[in-house]
């Protein structure tokens, strides 16, 4: 009895190794250069990207299934003429007043003139200029007060080095909801500029 749970509990843990590995690797994200490495955060400078946006009203979770349906829909065809476009990381959000922004990262083979035509107008196509970020990367649950306790550290040490934040924090996601938690990939992600 004892040997059949070992078997079947390393099984799982391939498969969940395996599910994890399928969703991040070989995917595309954004082009960086790590500039500075710090004990818990990085920073890095990006160079300009495209993303397909949304707003969606809700918390986290809710409008997370929305906004996907919606960014999924476009890349997977549901835009002129048709095009289907490949999966890339990260999914990021930022919350608003009632919901939240998410942003799927187009690839790179595309600018503004080639990228296909969204038919869901909710879908909007951007350019996200070169930027210098702080990023700290964590693990597990995406749940709004951990997400919040992360950035309020996140930026304490932004200001420890020198640092400030230009722009709003965004939560970057390199996992799909099936990934076990312990083997999540994500990140806050935080415009900065030096402080003075």
């Amino acid at each position: 009895m004892k040997r059949k749970f070992l078997i079947a509990l390393c099984a799982l843990l391939a498969v969940c190794l395996g599910i994890a590995a399928a969703n991040v690797f070989g995917l595309e994200e954004p082009d960086y250069t790590v500039i500075e490495s710090f004990d818990e955060w990085e920073l890095r400078r990006y160079a300009p990207y495209l993303v397909a946006e949304t707003v969606v009203d809700g918390d986290l979770k809710a409008s997370g299934d929305g906004a996907f349906r919606i960014l999924a829909g476009y890349i997977f065809g549901d835009n002129e003429p048709q095009t289907k476009m490949a999966m890339t990381v990260p999914v990021i959000s930022e919350p608003g007043q009632s919901g939240y922004t998410y942003q799927f990262v187009m690839e790179r083979a595309y600018d503004l003139g080639t990228l296909p035509v969204p038919n869901d107008a909710r879908v909007e196509l951007k350019e996200i200029p070169e930027r210098l970020v702080a990023a700290l990367r964590f693990s597990g649950r995406w749940r709004e007060e951990r997400i919040d306790d992360l950035t309020v550290g996140l930026l304490e040490a932004l200001e420890q080095q020198g640092y400030v934040a230009s722009a709003d924090p965004l939560l970057a996601r390199y996992n799909p909801p099936i990934t076990p938690w312990f083997l999540r990939r994500n990140e806050i992600l935080v415009e900065v500029r030096p402080a003075n």
